[in-house]
């Protein structure tokens, strides 16, 4: 993992084809520490998820499906934005990565032209 990334205000998870997480920045590492922060690393990524989630991210990784799942969530009164990427190598999903960034309540919109 870049050194920039490491330290980002946004968590960074990445798992590879077969669901073993393979990176998390510091940011990820706090963000589920109760479940053993960077200790994860090596672990399957699909048993950190239920169902329905640990079939559209197995579905994610498919060669004939390979898609972005991005939504917002509310927990413990923090507002996030998820974007859950596949990643490619020789034009083939290799993994998925997982950004996951703290917004704003009320955060402005802009139209651009």
């Amino acid at each position: 993992m870049n050194d920039w990334i490491k330290e980002a205000p946004l968590a960074v998870t990445v798992c590879d084809e077969k669901g073993k997480i393979t990176e998390m920045n510091l940011k990820s590492a706090k963000t589920f520490e109760k479940y053993g922060g960077l200790d994860l690393i090596g672990s399957d990524l699909f048993e950190c998820h239920p169902e329905p989630s640990k079939t559209k991210l197995k579905t994610m990784l498919s060669a004939a499906a390979p898609a972005i799942n991005a939504y917002t969530i509310e927990k413990n009164g923090i507002k996030k934005l998820i974007y859950q990427f596949p990643w490619k190598k020789d034009g083939k999903p290799a993994g998925l990565v997982e950004l996951s960034l703290e917004i704003p309540f009320d955060m402005p919109h802009f139209i651009r032209k």
